[in-house]
């Protein structure tokens, strides 16, 4: 693709990429979802009132009862291979979200 626009071989495009330009070909991290900055704030704030509690009671966090309730199905729109980007030297691996029906 890039080869035929700049009509090179695609080797010498391959060359260019990784020894002049340094670029590597990396498969992206899927993270489960992404949570808006009110959402962050919240959850941090929870943690900290949690914190204040266990430190004023040391009984305080057998009390605690947690679950999850949520069903996702993953399903995955790009492979892995679809999902791999170029990046410059020193740029970690892309991250993209990991979509649920």
């Amino acid at each position: 693709m890039i080869a035929e626009s700049l009509n090179m071989s695609v080797g010498s495009v391959f060359t260019k990429m990784t020894e002049d330009l340094k670029k590597k070909k990396l498969c992206a991290r899927f993270v489960p979802h992404t949570l808006p900055s009110e959402q962050k704030e919240h959850r941090i704030a929870s943690s900290e009132d949690l914190i204040a509690a266990a430190d004023e009671d040391p009984n305080f966090l057998k009390t605690i009862v947690t679950g999850d309730e949520s069903w996702c199905l993953e399903y995955d729109p790009e492979t892995k291979r679809q999902s791999s980007e170029r990046t410059s030297p020193g740029k970690g691996r892309p991250m993209k979200v990991r979509a649920s029906k």
